[in-house]
């Protein structure tokens, strides 16, 4: 059976989708709040982006359900073995990330979050899906958690945090990279820099807008 149907883990990721679907009242007065201007310098700002999401710590600012079906199908499809995350949240993706290597047969993830309440959340979410042996979450700021001990190669990459931050987080796990590789970028719009270095010719990935906001990208060399 696959794993993202067994009742347990489905009925985890049915609560997360409907918190964060409560969770939008706090996003929308915060936003409401900035104007359109303020809140492009936080979410572009290499600095900045850290008081915004400071706010939004009650926030899940998840995946969507289309997104999520997405990482799982990438990953079962690609046989990903390791899998990093940046941006945890509460754990959305990261169930069903998971739930793909778990029925790839085995497999690591390596999510980054650095909001403790989240961290905790999320930690929790996983033991009670089972995925404990599969998943480890750090704690912090990810430029750091993700700067050592990441397996030699990587299969497929999630990122969903701090916008301003793409770039340098592919910089982190780039040389790791398998040809083939997958990366994918939720709300790539508000990362100008990384769309612009992932779809230059010649970067060694090929990539196109997917979805809502979503860019995918291949590792070609």
């Amino acid at each position: 059976m696959m794993t993202l149907l067994d009742p347990t883990v489905a009925s985890l990721i049915d609560r997360l989708f409907a918190d964060d679907e409560t969770s939008s009242a706090i996003l929308s007065p915060v936003l409401a709040e900035m104007s359109p201007e303020e809140r492009t310098a936080k979410m572009t700002s290499k600095t900045d982006y850290i008081e915004l999401y400071t706010l939004l710590k009650d926030a899940h600012l998840g995946v969507s359900r289309e997104t999520g079906t997405l990482l799982y199908m990438l990953a079962r499809a690609t046989r990903a073995r390791n899998i990093v995350e940046f941006g945890t949240s509460f754990g959305i993706s990261t169930l069903h990330l998971a739930a793909a290597l778990r029925d790839n047969g085995d497999g690591r993830l390596i999510g980054s979050e650095f909001e403790p309440g989240k961290v905790a959340s999320a930690r929790a979410t996983v033991e009670a899906a089972g995925f404990t042996d599969l998943v480890e979450i750090r704690e912090g700021d990810a430029l750091k958690t993700l700067g050592a001990d990441l397996p030699d190669t990587i299969d497929l990459v999630l990122l969903d945090g701090a916008k301003a931050l793409y770039p340098e987080i592919l910089d982190l796990v780039e040389s790791h990279l398998t040809p083939g590789a997958i990366i994918i970028a939720d709300n790539a719009d508000d990362s100008p820099d990384y769309l612009a270095r992932v779809r230059k010719h010649g970067s060694g990935y090929m990539s196109t807008p997917f979805a809502e906001d979503v860019e995918l990208s291949v590792r070609i060399n």
